[in-house]
């Protein structure tokens, strides 16, 4: 399918989501905010991604919320509490498409290069690693034109950096550079440069594309619920979860690929199940 806002790739289980309006910067329009949940949900329903690298053209990854969505005719005239009560839902419905990113059945690598800024770190910090290359900056914009962030930096940003980091950047609106980044936990590896960025990131995203992909989903929803949960319950979690996905097919599988020192080879995890006869694999 074609976007206005992402070219779609997808070679041996890794899609490539790039978003590719360097003109403008990335910035997130209406098409933007159409479009990204539309190819998430076409990638985990066709079961056959195992990972997904999110990346995008020109020298910076995004600048954020494109300045023409705050011209909505809900965002121009707030003078009763009715009309701002109508707000809830259209951030909710924002906030959603970056939760997908959290809930699709595969690993998100956000590739980040230049501006990551406003809503694009709100994105990042639902992908499940985090790569940048040396020139990267982030920061918590909203606070600089008079709001504050909503798409969920408040609340996932303290799960992976000191709380105290990130609250600086909600108050201040500074910019934290890529080596800053790194040490406090927000990025997994920097680079020197974009194309040694996506060299290394190619590469481990074909690493996860070799593992069983039912056994990395299921990491993936431990992770989630462990973070959301208390201790006790995510190991009770766990627990099931394990025994429930559990595939001695796969074990064998990876055992041999480890004798003989090539990778496993695994079936892709089950299409979902689709009521609507418009919903058809990317």
């Amino acid at each position: 399918m074609k976007y206005k806002c992402f070219d779609v790739t997808k070679t041996d289980g890794v899609a490539h989501v790039n978003m590719c309006r360097p003109d403008k910067a990335n910035s997130m329009n209406e098409d933007f905010w159409a479009e990204l949940p539309q190819i998430l949900d076409l990638l985990d329903s066709a079961g056959d991604t195992r990972v997904c690298i999110l990346s995008a053209s020109g020298k910076n990854f995004s600048g954020g919320m494109d300045l023409s969505f705050f011209a909505k005719p809900e965002f121009l005239n707030l003078d009763n509490a009715r009309k701002r009560e109508a707000i809830i839902g259209v951030v909710g419905k924002l906030q959603g498409v970056f939760d997908r990113l959290e809930q699709v059945r595969f690993p998100i690598i956000a590739a980040v290069q230049g501006a990551c800024i406003g809503g694009a770190l709100d994105m990042i910090a639902a992908c499940d690693l985090r790569y940048a290359s040396q020139d990267a900056r982030f920061s918590i914009e909203e606070i600089n034109i008079g709001m504050m962030a909503d798409l969920g930096s408040l609340q996932r940003l303290p799960r992976l950096m000191p709380e105290g980091v990130v609250r600086e950047m909600a108050y201040t609106g500074l910019r934290m550079d890529a080596k800053r980044a790194l040490e406090h936990g927000l990025l997994n590896q920097v680079f020197e440069d974009d194309a040694e960025m996506m060299r290394v990131v190619s590469d481990i995203a074909k690493q996860i594309a070799a593992k069983s992909p039912l056994a990395i989903s299921a990491s993936k929803k431990a992770f989630n619920y462990a973070r959301n949960h208390g201790l006790r319950d995510a190991i009770e979690y766990m627990g099931m979860l394990q025994a429930a996905i559990l595939e001695p097919l796969d074990i064998g599988a990876a055992m041999r690929g480890k004798a003989d020192k090539v990778d496993g080879v695994f079936d892709d995890v089950q299409p979902l199940f689709s009521t609507s006869a418009n919903d058809k694999p990317a």
